[in-house]
């Protein structure tokens, strides 16, 4: 995640001083954990979870598990994602669910922090997972408030109850209580309600958000707060569980470039739970905060577990049982490497799921320059494409090329390094299906994966030159080496002289003028 791109990077580089160490002294433990505490500091965390951080960090680290292990910086490394783990809230926590139906969540905080988005995306989740919520429109105050949550309702194909048109009309604790009923006697299994939020943390806020849980009585009372805001986070969040109290945190743009404090600082100042993280601007990107796997994240060890989630959510089994069919035997065509990613698109961003690999906080660089549109590019191609162009791509001459160029809106160039690379996918995939080494072309085996033939082999190939498939250009070769000299030519600069530094002569510039005379280039 960008949100903790700074920290992540100035942990890692913090733990890459200790790896050279076979032991660990004193100063050692105390040098690493003054960096962690600046990189915390920096990442504006509140100073008191600092301090109670770094102390048990500290006490550890100088403790006998370091002294007695083998790797002291790996063992430092974990000491450092255990305490992580605890300040985020140690084991996940899911949504309370009511006894009986419907359950009722309450979404406060303050304006700006993305309420409404959320309530939309909390909503699809919920739908996603086989339960069907509705919207409570009880922002009555923000200008089109209710008029965006309709419209969030809609992308998310959820319900909504909106009996009244906001912009200040309304009597938000009697849409409360009305929604609530309203989900009752229709059998929703969740309720929704969107309230208020202002500008600043301020009395009529916090009286409007208590008469709304007194009337309801909400089985989850979420806060929803910006990831963005820093130090000011905790604040907020002191004043909201002072006036609402709040049973759950929602962490909103952990997308952007912030420092990401308020992630590190909630949990630890207000004793609440963090249940969601929102990740984008889509309605999808929303996921369930686990301690564990954000903290991996932190000290760039990867997200696997997400990472598969994903996955399995997007891929279908059976389809991929029938395409591994295909490729063991060679009938994998360009529909089915079309239909592969579609199914990877369909799966999120394909930026933020290459972030969740271990060690790609390195390849900070690589992954923004990443263009997620090079694949809506490739799609384009071969949806242009005839259904006999695609299952057989030998067919495709220049002709009907230069026809799909035209109507992707792409080049040749761009189609014939398509098919080059479908051929490359098809290739490896086969090798991989029937057991064997994959190679990346131009790279022979991978390494670490052993190899065809071995090393000796590998060299004894590479002595001897490549030749030509054409035959006219294999013939240009071979009369290129009967031709060649013994020794390598010692020309001068005009290639005419005698010596490898020499001057040309008098003779040679002579030379040279009556070829230029004549027009010889």
């Amino acid at each position: 995640m960008a949100t903790f791109g700074n920290l992540s990077a100035r942990l890692t580089d913090t733990f890459k001083n200790l790896r050279a160490k076979g032991k660990l002294s004193a100063s050692d433990v105390d040098s690493t954990v003054r960096e962690i505490r600046r990189a915390l500091l920096e990442a504006d965390v509140a100073l008191d979870v600092v301090k109670d951080f770094t102390g048990k960090v500290r006490e550890r680290a100088l403790g006998d598990e370091v002294n007695a292990a083998l790797n002291p910086a790996q063992q430092v490394v974990q000491i450092v994602n255990e305490e992580l783990v605890a300040i985020l809230g140690g084991e996940q926590r899911r949504l309370e669910f009511a006894k009986k139906p419907p359950t009722i969540i309450m979404l406060a905080g303050l304006q700006g922090a993305g309420k409404t988005t959320l309530a939309g995306k909390l909503a699809k989740w919920l739908k996603d997972q086989g339960h069907t919520p509705m919207l409570v429109a009880c922002d009555l105050q923000r200008p089109n408030a209710v008029t965006q949550l309709g419209v969030v309702a809609e992308q998310a194909g959820v319900a909504i109850y909106a009996p009244e048109p906001g912009n200040g009309v309304g009597d938000p604790v009697a849409v409360a209580r009305g929604g609530v009923a309203e989900a009752r006697s229709k059998q929703y299994d969740f309720v929704i309600v969107d309230t208020a939020g202002r500008l600043g943390v301020d009395q009529e806020l916090m009286q409007q958000a208590a008469d709304i849980r007194t009337a309801i009585d909400p089985d989850e009372v979420l806060f929803v707060i910006d990831a963005m805001i820093g130090q000011d986070a905790v604040a907020t969040a002191q004043a909201f569980q002072e006036g609402v109290d709040f049973t759950g945190v929602v962490l909103t743009k952990l997308d952007g470039d912030a420092r990401g404090g308020a992630a590190l600082s909630i949990r630890g100042v207000t004793g609440r739970p963090i249940l969601f993280a929102s990740t984008g601007e889509g309605l999808g990107d929303f996921e369930p905060f686990h301690p564990d796997r954000m903290a991996s994240r932190i000290l760039d060890l990867g997200d696997i577990l997400t990472l598969i989630e994903q996955a399995q959510s997007a891929f279908d089994e059976e389809e991929a049982r029938k395409v591994a069919e295909k490729i063991a035997k060679d009938e994998f065509t360009l529909d089915d490497f079309l239909g592969q990613m579609q199914q990877l698109r369909g799966a999120g961003s394909i930026k933020k799921m290459m972030g969740m690999l271990p060690g790609m906080g390195k390849m900070k660089e690589q992954l923004d320059n990443f263009d997620e549109r090079e694949i809506v590019r490739t799609e384009a191609i071969i949806q242009s494409m005839t259904k006999a162009e695609r299952q057989n791509p030998k067919i495709l001459n220049g002709s009907r090329r230069l026809r799909i160029a035209r109507g992707s809106g792409m080049t040749v160039t761009d189609v014939n390094a398509l098919v080059q690379r479908f051929e490359q996918a098809a290739k490896m995939m086969k090798t991989v299906a029937r057991g064997g080494v994959p190679q990346i072309p131009g790279m022979g085996p991978m390494p670490g994966m052993g190899g065809h033939g071995g090393k000796k082999k590998q060299q004894a190939k590479s002595k001897g030159k490549q030749r030509s498939g054409n035959p006219a250009k294999r013939a240009q070769e071979a009369a290129g080496i009967a031709a060649k000299p013994a020794e390598a030519p010692t020309g001068s600069g005009f290639g005419l002289g005698k010596g490898a530094g020499a001057q040309p002569t008098e003779e040679d510039l002579a030379k040279l003028q009556q070829m230029l005379g004549k027009g010889i280039r």
